[in-house]
């Protein structure tokens, strides 16, 4: 079965340099595997034809050919008769040639091991199973006492909030969903940072809207005049931004560029979506964090829609999530969402309730473990790779690391052969690029970061032997 086909231009597009130096087919086929292991080609898409594809690239039909066969021979395309080649689901064995073993590092996620007072927490809440049963279960806005406990924490951060502007979602992947379908249609303009969370990207996409990308840099921050003219110029709809320890550049906004973004949209009529599950990842920069929805009480008109969830803080198996928004928008949502899912699990948002009262304690230990594991991956980089940019950054899960050559692809697969999981820097692309960097999670163990390092200066070295001549000054 095919969902959809990609032509030989948008291919082309989403290959940008792939030219290495290994033979070309292979080259062409080692950029495509990536594409297909960020999903960024999805599984059941028809690709172009072999003569379409070789004329857009500029190589021989055999070359194509080639590549194609070695996709084939990896288990990554198949041919059907009348439809060509067609890409697979790809199991975790079928990514690339992982080696055997349990001795895989998965630094996908950018998660957190959980929190360690979490599975005391769940025994608490299990005490209270013959309550829980005794409730319908199925409760579209979520648990009263969840509501009434996010509601607090929000105001303890200085952002009053009535528990009625609350939904709880299974996640806050959920909660884009939900808030792309309903706000966003086929042909809407949304303004978006570039690199970003891609899943967001990507609910929006499905969607048909129309990605306007405002770039963020870990050294400057957001770009305001890109920002300014894009407002003005596409009048989004929407606007979805991570203002606190980006995602994946680990950037946050300071007064001017937050307040440029709300004037922009307040002007605009366009509703600011602020995802949030990273803005409380603080390391070392000393204090809170106030809701960017506070800035409506400056802003005549601004709408502000909300997004949290635990599967940064506590812990990613939590899918436990909320919308906060104004009655009107929240009563929208509210409306399509049996179309979507009938509620979170009530045991889940239990969990989640009492885990309201241990934030303190909760982000506290999170500050610890994340500034180990950010002040132990910098010092392996350090040594490892001193010619790499790694930035400063005082939160968050990962470094947006500025790798010097357009290599970020190959690095990724090159890792990925030697257990090393990672996404590559065109993943949180929205209109391509970012071969340049490499998101590195410094959410795992001292021990296992280590070892990443070593995997990826074996990988690099692998790049280095195959880079083009132009490129080996960067590399090397």
């Amino acid at each position: 079965m095919i969902d959809s086909r990609l032509s030989a231009n948008a291919l082309a597009g989403l290959l940008g340099d792939w030219r290495s130096r290994e033979p070309a087919y292979e080259a062409i086929a080692d950029a495509v595997r990536v594409l297909c292991l960020d999903n960024r080609i999805a599984a059941r898409t028809a690709l172009p034809a072999e003569r379409e594809l070789a004329a857009r690239l500029g190589v021989s039909r055999t070359t194509v050919a080639a590549a194609y066969r070695s996709l084939r021979d990896s288990g990554h395309i198949e041919s059907l008769r009348g439809s060509g080649s067609v890409t697979l689901p790809l199991g975790r064995s079928r990514i690339t040639a992982l080696p055997a073993g349990d001795g895989v590092i998965d630094l996908q996620q950018a998660s957190p091991a959980a929190w360690p007072g979490l599975a005391a927490v769940y025994a608490e809440a299990a005490a209270d199973a013959a309550a829980i049963v005794a409730r319908p279960g199925y409760d579209i806005q979520g648990r009263p006492g969840l509501r009434e406990a996010i509601a607090a924490h929000y105001a303890r951060r200085g952002l009053p909030t009535d528990p009625e502007q609350i939904m709880v979602t299974p996640g806050a992947q959920s909660a884009i969903s939900l808030v792309s379908s309903v706000l966003s249609g086929p042909g809407d303009r949304v303004l978006i940072e570039t690199p970003t969370y891609p899943h967001a990207a990507d609910a929006f996409r499905r969607r048909g809207a129309r990605l306007i990308g405002v770039p963020v840099d870990t050294a400057t921050g957001w770009d305001l005049e890109r920002a300014a003219h894009a407002f003005q110029r596409a009048v989004p709809t929407l606007a979805y931004l991570m203002p606190d320890f980006q995602n994946p550049t680990g950037r946050t906004m300071d007064a001017r560029e937050r307040t440029l973004f709300a004037e922009q949209a307040a002007a605009m009529g366009t509703i600011l979506i602020v995802d949030e599950t990273t803005a409380e990842l603080d390391i070392d920069r000393g204090r809170g964090t106030t809701p960017y929805a506070a800035l409506a009480r400056a802003h005549h008109g601004l709408r502000v829609i909300t997004l949290g969830s635990f599967g940064k803080t506590v812990w990613g198996g939590l899918r436990v999530g909320w919308v906060r928004s104004d009655p009107d928008t929240l009563r929208r949502l509210l409306g399509a969402r049996p179309a979507h899912d009938l509620g979170t699990p009530d045991f889940e948002q239990l969990v989640a309730q009492r885990v309201f009262a241990h934030m303190p304690e909760v982000l506290a230990q999170r500050a610890l473990q994340l500034g180990a594991g950010r002040d132990a991956l910098r010092a392996h980089l350090a040594d490892a790779f001193p010619q790499w940019h790694v930035p400063e950054v005082h939160g968050g899960v990962s470094y947006w690391v500025g790798l010097g050559a357009p290599v970020s692809s190959s690095l990724v697969l090159r890792a990925r052969s030697r257990g090393l999981m990672l996404s590559s820097g065109g993943r949180f692309a929205v209109d391509g690029g970012h071969e340049r960097h490499l998101r590195l999670p410094f959410t795992g163990t001292p021990q296992d970061l280590a070892r990443a390092v070593e995997i990826l200066a074996a990988s690099w070295a692998d790049v280095a032997a195959g880079a083009p001549a132009e490129l080996l000054d960067a590399v090397v």
